[in-house]
């Protein structure tokens, strides 16, 4: 596992590092700079990202939450202090564990397996809605094709939706590229 530390303050950077020092086959990397941060962490290419940020300001938050946003990761975050509008921001911004006053060695691994777990479990929430969305949009799709066959052709609804399916089932194709290549035809015809 590779993990990518981030703390501009080294001192901080070693509670963590001392941390995950029993954990076997793991790669830690410290990036102290914030210059840069969204290309160094791309480089190093984490399967985790520990950010401790202290007492941050505004800006500082904007601009690690740019890199939350940028990576698709699981983070967990250090702060000493809060509000309810930062919080807020980290959710929004990916972060999978928002942390506050509980910087102690042995408390990052429990952590870090937390982070990981959250970011996993939204990634296939995340999953099964695009597939979702999809699933729809093909169903609308194949709708639209059948209204464009019974309008065009006179078809009952279930004769237009056989047609569709046996073009499929001819071409080797899926019946929602076959409704695809129909909506397209019908526009480019100068239909609605």
């Amino acid at each position: 596992m590779r993990i990518a530390i981030v703390d501009e303050s080294a001192m901080r950077a070693a509670v963590i590092h001392e941390g995950l020092a029993a954990l076997d086959d793991c790669e830690i990397f410290v990036v102290t700079d914030r210059r840069g941060l969204v290309a160094r962490i791309g480089e190093i290419a984490p399967d985790i990202v520990l950010m401790d940020l202290g007492n941050p300001s505004r800006d500082v938050l904007e601009e690690y939450f740019a890199v939350s946003r940028a990576l698709a990761r699981p983070i967990a975050m250090f702060v000493d202090e809060s509000d309810a509008d930062s919080i807020a921001a980290s959710v929004e911004a990916g972060v999978s564990a928002y942390v506050v006053d509980g910087m102690a060695a042995h408390r990052i691994r429990p952590l870090l397996d937390l982070a990981v777990r959250r970011f996993n479990a939204f990634a296939r929430l995340q999953a099964d809605l695009a597939e979702a969305k999809g699933k729809l949009a093909e169903r609308e799709t194949i709708d639209t094709a059948k209204r464009i066959l019974m309008d065009s052709r006179g078809l009952p609804e279930a004769q237009a939706y056989a047609e569709l399916r046996r073009t499929a089932m001819n071409q080797g194709k899926r019946i929602a590229d076959i409704a695809e290549a129909v909506v397209t035809a019908h526009t480019l015809m100068g239909g609605r």
